[in-house]
């Protein structure tokens, strides 16, 4: 390929003596200085003293420019020249402005000719009464023939022209081809990671915002508006073609609610982190994950945190980063939000697996609430809406630490409740008794639905029923035939009454006046009352149980209950001196059984006739026995201590 080659076609300037009017002037300063008004005097005078230390100024210029200071031109003189100044520019743009004019007016009618309705528009109103339209015409003159050396001449121009042209035409597609490659790379490497995005699952749509890029929905849509509009992140491109998912409100790192059980100011058990970490190596997917969860960790701790201040009067308290739920008098439950890069990197001294899987059972439970609130939140947005009115509908808190609360009570009452019965009947049993087995049912309501509901359904009702009060039920059969007694433990957070009930109903025959306590609202109460009822059915059993007889002919002997509310029983006698009474009283602990010789006592009232033996001392057996009393009864059951007292009454 021929190189390319130059010819100056411009002939040399000639130097003109006469001096530059005041358009060229202007000009000149446009070309040198740029635009006009950036040229000042400071600047003028700065390149003059530039162009001395260069040499460029001769003497005489520089005597002219001296001659020129301002401090030596009065300043009346100095205006008159700035307004001639002004009125030579404002002269020259309107002599511009008329030639301008006049050159659109030729050109105008030169055109009507051959397009009079498109050059109408542009003339004037004075042109169009001076001369017609199309009055003024064109034409192709031929000129003068050119001699065969000029046409070689300009051909050869032509040609050289014309391969320069071609020449940078061809870099120019050249270079045009490498970057439309390079674009075509990048664009496909982009848009194939965006539909491995695609096909994981997550939704890209348009942003909102930005309508020339991508955004990728990793967040929750039925979440509150706050953590709503944070679950949008842009995926943008970068310059090899990778896709960049745009942090924006994104959670930097990966974080996630964690579950501790304390004892004193001792860590007992701590939760396993939840969510998922990312690296920067990791693909785009894993970090569109990280942040989802982030996202729903943050949002959790936040409903949290609302709900705790509505159940400060269950003892909830929240503190910055930190949520408090008593469980025990020395026990606690804490809550807050810390990344997984600085858990990991502290030591967990934890002594039970047992607390760890609490701590992970709460952990997944208050998730899987938050969850189902979702859901919740999406049913009613499915629904009719209600009326338009003028206020807002407020936005309730979730249900979160609610059940959560109410299990860790019930189940404490529960627990607390089943050990009292243990020791009671383990009382019982020592003092020789063989009470029937009370049952204990923990949440009858939680079993699994059918199988045959479909897998979501099964969740969404086993959340409801554990969102309902919670409910355990006792039962047992008591001593006394057709006598049994049944505790229902209920405890509901969310709708009044607050709290744990105990509703307790038995059945007695031998008391049949005696009502049912019905609803109580404290564990002391409850255990008092079972107390009292197994009273009177040890009661009732001593009532029942027939004495040996003594001698022949004598008739059959029983303890009678004459005050059976306050365990007493009496063993009559033919001599009023002689008539034996019996103390019983039942603890939770142990059982004690004392007797009693009394006189004068009517059987009906307590207090003003009897009169107790004052020489005749008490008997008392205590069940459990104790370590003073072991040796005396060593393998004496209650019936036997009965049959005892009776035989000793007997012989006085």
């Amino acid at each position: 390929m021929v190189d390319s080659f130059t010819l100056p076609l411009r002939p040399p300037p000639e130097q003109d003596e006469r001096p530059d009017t005041l358009p060229i002037e202007i000009a000149q300063i446009n070309d040198q200085w740029g635009s006009f008004r950036e040229v000042n005097e400071d600047v003028l005078r700065a390149e003059i003293a530039d162009r001395e230390k260069a040499g460029d100024i001769s003497p005489e210029e520089n005597e002219d420019i001296d001659r020129q200071d301002p401090a030596d031109i009065d300043v009346t003189e100095r205006r008159e020249q700035l307004y001639k100044r002004r009125l030579e520019i404002t002269q020259f743009a309107a002599k511009a402005h008329q030639e301008t004019m006049l050159a659109l007016e030729f050109v105008s009618l030169l055109l009507s000719k051959h397009t009079p309705r498109q050059a109408e528009t542009s003339i004037s109103p004075f042109l169009k009464q001076l001369a017609p339209l199309g009055s003024l015409d064109s034409d192709v003159v031929n000129t003068a023939p050119k001699s065969e050396a000029i046409l070689k001449d300009i051909s050869a121009v032509s040609r050289g022209w014309r391969m320069q042209s071609f020449n940078a035409v061809s870099n120019k597609l050249l270079n045009a081809a490498t970057r439309l490659n390079r674009e075509i790379d990048s664009e496909t490497k982009y848009w194939n990671e965006v539909l491995a995005v695609k096909d994981k699952g997550w939704k890209v749509c348009r942003h909102p915002r930005v309508r020339q890029a991508l955004a990728v929905q990793y967040g929750f849509i039925e979440a509150t508006p706050a953590f709503r509009d944070r679950g949008l992140a842009s995926l943008r491109r970068a310059n090899d073609g990778s896709l960049v998912l745009d942090q924006g409100l994104m959670p930097m790192g990966a974080r996630y609610v964690r579950v501790q059980i304390k004892h004193g100011e001792q860590v007992y058990a701590s939760s396993k982190p939840g969510g998922s970490t990312a690296k920067e190596s990791d693909p785009i997917e894993a970090r569109i994950l990280q942040a989802r969860d982030s996202l729903f960790e943050e949002e959790l701790f936040y409903e949290m945190v609302r709900e705790a201040r509505a159940l400060a009067s269950c003892g909830v308290t929240s503190r910055q980063n930190l949520i408090r739920i008593p469980v025990a008098d020395d026990t606690e439950i804490t809550l807050d939000l810390v990344d997984v890069d600085s858990t990991a990197s502290q030591s967990q001294d934890v002594s039970s697996p047992v607390g760890i899987s609490i701590a992970d059972g709460l952990a997944h439970a208050v998730r899987i609430l938050l969850c189902f609130a979702h859901r919740q939140n999406l049913r009613r947005r499915t629904q009719i809406p209600r009326p338009v009115t003028t206020s807002r509908p407020p936005i309730p808190e979730y249900h979160l630490l609610r059940p959560v609360l109410a299990y860790l009570q019930h189940m404490a009452n529960f627990r607390s409740l089943e050990s009292f019965f243990s020791e009671i009947y383990s009382v019982l049993r020592s003092a020789g008794l063989n009470p029937p087995q009370w049952r204990s049912q923990t949440c009858p309501g939680w079993s699994l639905p059918s199988p045959s509901i479909r897998s979501a359904d099964n969740l969404e009702t086993l959340v409801e029923r554990f969102l309902r009060p919670i409910e355990s039920v006792l039962t047992g059969d008591l001593l006394t035939s057709q006598g049994s007694f049944t505790i229902t433990i209920r405890t509901n957070l969310s709708a009044a009454p607050l709290g744990t009930t105990y509703d307790v109903a038995f059945q007695l025959p031998v008391a049949s006046e005696l009502q049912s306590p019905g609803r109580l609202g404290l564990r002391e109460e409850a255990e008092a009352a079972i107390t009292h009822l197994l009273l009177l059915d040890v009661v009732s059993a001593i009532a029942a149980s027939p004495l040996p007889v003594t001698s022949e002919g004598s008739k059959q002997r029983t303890w009678t209950a004459v005050y059976p509310h306050l365990g007493e029983l009496l063993l009559p006698h033919t001599n009023p001196e002689k008539h034996k009474k019996m103390k019983v009283t039942l603890t939770r602990h142990e059982m004690a059984l004392a007797t009693y010789l009394v006189r004068s006592i009517d059987g009906v009232g307590r207090g003003v006739q009897e009169l107790r033996m004052q020489h005749a001392g008490a008997h008392v057996c205590k069940f459990p026995p104790s370590a003073e009393s072991n040796v005396h009864q060593k393998g004496r059951s209650l019936m036997d201590f009965i049959v005892e007292e009776a035989r000793h009454e007997t012989r006085l």
